[in-house]
């Protein structure tokens, strides 16, 4: 590994390694900083992803950076602490104290899920308790289901994983009461709404403060999502709330491009709500355009020296 590339991708995940397939396809000089903390990792399975559906999430990265690697491009495992700018480029700092720069950034980074602090979810994320149908429900279809209220997407996850299964349950938790609206649609589907506030998942079901349980054997829950960007202050790029309110991203327009020059975000670290597909297909647009932008500038470069 050289101090040196012409672009530093931040996140090995279905983003980051898609970017950096492009990049090192195009004879750039990329370098995969990759802590190894993908948000999938709890999962047994990739879904929604064409030609490696139910592949271990695991066994997807390791392929991704054996193609990566397969051009030329560099992957290393470690954590970026700082990113700044550094003359007409930028500077990055591993958590080791190591410094590499880069003409150009890909942000992949992903996001946090926090879990609402009722006992029980932790323990079952992934398996049993899930957050999204086209991830996880034609593995919980047909099952009794409990979808908890825990944020402004939680009627319309319920209504997704009504799709799947006829026994749907939606605790209202410490929610304030729905609107007419809101009751009407689930009624509407047939999903009776718990009133009252949960005391904990466990032993195949749901325990309210109450003392009432019901049985349940998948527990749906909105999460909130941060996006991991903390690095990104020292070049006055942090995450903001999504205007969604389902948690914080890095804006980004249709291209990836951040407000910061040089700086590109894919993935969840700005598209909440993205699966594997997605984000994959963000990172590797992501890695044209950034690979656009090296040869415009290499043209206006090469133009003016002929002058």
């Amino acid at each position: 590994m050289t101090d040196a590339y012409e672009v530093i991708v931040i996140g090995g995940g279905a983003a980051g390694l898609s970017g950096a397939l492009m990049l090192a396809r195009s004879r750039r000089r990329v370098l995969v900083i990759d802590a190894g903390q993908p948000r999938n990792a709890p999962a047994d399975g990739v879904h929604g992803l064409l030609g490696r559906e139910g592949m271990s999430p695991l066994d997807l990265v390791a392929h991704g950076r054996e193609e990566v690697r397969g051009y030329g491009g560099e992957i290393v495992d470690g954590e970026v602490a700082s990113a700044v700018r550094d003359g007409d480029g930028f500077a990055v700092e591993m958590a080791g104290g190591r410094r590499i720069r880069a003409g150009r950034l890909l942000v992949t980074t992903g996001l946090v899920d926090e879990l609402p602090e009722v006992p029980g979810l932790r323990e079952g994320w992934g398996h049993d308790v899930v957050h999204c149908p086209y991830c996880h429900g034609w593995e919980i279809r047909d099952r009794a289901v409990g979808v908890l209220a825990t944020g402004p997407m939680s009627v319309h996850q319920a209504l997704l994983f009504r799709q799947l299964s006829d026994d749907v349950l939606f605790f209202l938790h410490r929610q304030p009461d729905l609107s007419d609206e809101q009751a009407e649609q689930l009624a509407a589907r047939g999903i009776t709404v718990v009133p009252g506030e949960v005391d904990r998942v466990a032993e195949g079901g749901v325990h309210l403060r109450s003392g009432q349980f019901f049985p349940r054997q998948a527990i749906a829950v909105a999460t909130r999502m941060v996006a991991r960007g903390g690095f990104l202050s020292g070049l006055g790029l942090k995450p903001i709330n999504h205007p969604s309110g389902m948690g914080e991203h890095v804006p980004a327009d249709a291209t990836g491009r951040t407000e910061v020059p040089g700086v590109w975000a894919a993935g969840n670290v700005t598209d909440l709500s993205a699966q594997v597909s997605a984000a994959a297909a963000q990172g590797a647009l992501a890695g044209a355009q950034i690979n656009f932008d090296l040869v415009a500038e290499e043209t206006a470069a090469a133009a003016a020296g002929r002058g």
